[in-house]
């Protein structure tokens, strides 16, 4: 299988270093090489793709194989290099046992450089928890008004199932925003991703209500979701799910209880 296209945008492809073109090809060389299925129900225009994390998975599979103009969003402080460390720490390594904590914590300086590059020159929208959200979320309506594509990968620590764990919400309100903004009902496209069966599936639209209270879009839409990746990923041969949090591989699952 080649390695995907860099895509590009009408004005010429995105300018990125030579290092992370290095990167880029070196992580699609020893990731897994996936085939896309259901990639016909994504709609023409743009729309909100919506999976499971499946760890670090869920993100380079959303870098590298989705079709078409696309952005993934990602933890905006992995963008900073005064943020990586401590968030990088916490959100990934936090858990360890005690014994090896101190590793992780070297870690979690050491890929500073890496991923201040990789994430700034990758096709990604900067995701901020605190004053900074009202950005993330006026650079994703600008993106979507450009016709692209946005990935979301919403995931929380918070169990729902043996698939995935419960989605966070916030980012159904994009809905909302393009609605007033150009009169159009957004799609959000559930996706489940799968990294031993090497498969991106994709499932029907959910379209926003605009007529809807913000608060049942937001409950309908995310349980539709999750529903969808659930059924999705039950409808598949056996396998084991790769879930969010960075559980070891004996606490793993498979698809069919």
């Amino acid at each position: 299988m080649s390695a995907p296209t860099v895509w590009k945008e009408e004005v010429g492809e995105k300018p990125t270093s030579l290092v992370y073109r290095f990167i880029r090809f070196g992580v699609w060389l020893f990731s897994p090489k996936w085939r896309l299925s259901g990639a016909e129900k994504l709609p023409e225009g743009p729309c909100v793709i919506v999976g499971n994390h499946s760890q670090m998975y869920g993100p380079i599979a959303g870098e590298l194989y989705t079709p078409g103009r696309h952005w993934v969003w990602c933890a905006g402080e992995m963008m900073h290099k005064e943020e990586v460390a401590a968030y990088a720490y916490r959100d990934f390594w936090s858990g360890k046992p005690r014994a090896v904590r101190w590793f992780y914590k070297l870690l979690s300086h050491l890929i500073v450089p890496l991923s201040v590059c990789v994430f700034n020159n990758a096709h990604t929208v900067a995701v901020y928890h605190d004053a900074r959200a009202l950005a993330t979320f006026r650079e994703s309506a600008q993106k979507l008004r450009d016709g692209d594509r946005l990935v979301i990968f919403p995931e929380c620590y918070d169990e729902h199932n043996h698939i995935v764990h419960a989605f966070q919400d916030r980012f159904i309100d994009l809905g909302r925003m393009y609605y007033r903004q150009t009169g159009k009902a957004l799609p959000f496209v559930p996706l489940y991703v799968a990294p031993a069966l090497g498969v991106l599936t994709f499932g029907e639209p959910i379209l926003y209500d605009p007529a809807a209270p913000g608060d049942d879009q937001r409950q309908r839409i995310s349980s539709a979701l999750m529903d969808a990746v659930t059924a999705m990923a039950v409808s598949l041969p056996e396998h084991t799910v790769v879930p969010y949090p960075n559980l070891p591989k004996r606490a793993w699952t498979k698809n069919r209880e």
